[in-house]
């Protein structure tokens, strides 16, 4: 078990990685007029001294959000819980990660109001990705009955 929580942690650390630098690779084409934008803010480059620190710590930082996100994941493997609280563990482990680098990478006002927006927004984009993971678990369980039922009937039918 310690090996594959280790493997899903380093996975997520990449992931993290690269899913950061596309989200920066997107932002740049669609506002960046033919260049690159560096996937952090001008903030955490005066903070850091310069660009290269800057986007030293924004790669670290891009590999715990997405190895946070995947030791997280592992809420939803515990059978024993209902939905609700594997959604709040879920969503309290994502927290804990994201809302400090967050802060750190100046992804938000250093201000109450600067955070609760963030946040809102966090809760936001959380609540619509959930629903539509929702609906495909729903469609798959439904999915899958329906194959029991079709084997239950032709068990039944068979002699």
């Amino acid at each position: 078990m310690k090996k594959k929580t280790f493997v899903r942690v380093l996975k997520g650390f990449y992931m993290g990685i690269s899913t950061g630098y596309l989200i920066s690779l997107i932002v740049s084409y669609i506002f960046g007029d033919g260049t690159y934008s560096i996937p952090c803010t001008p903030a955490l480059v005066a903070a850091m001294g310069n660009e290269i620190n800057a986007l030293m710590l924004a790669t670290f930082l891009y590999g715990v959000i997405g190895a946070g996100t995947a030791a997280g994941l592992v809420v939803w493997e515990i059978d024993r819980w209902n939905l609700a609280t594997q959604t709040g563990a879920y969503f309290l482990i994502i927290s804990l990660v994201n809302l400090p680098i967050a802060y750190v990478m100046n992804w938000m006002e250093h201000s109450m109001v600067g955070f609760l927006y963030y946040f809102g927004t966090f809760v936001f984009y959380f609540v619509i990705i959930w629903i539509i993971k929702y609906l495909m678990w729903k469609s798959s369980v439904k999915k899958m009955n329906a194959k029991l039922r079709k084997m239950n009937e032709d068990k039944k039918q068979s002699p």
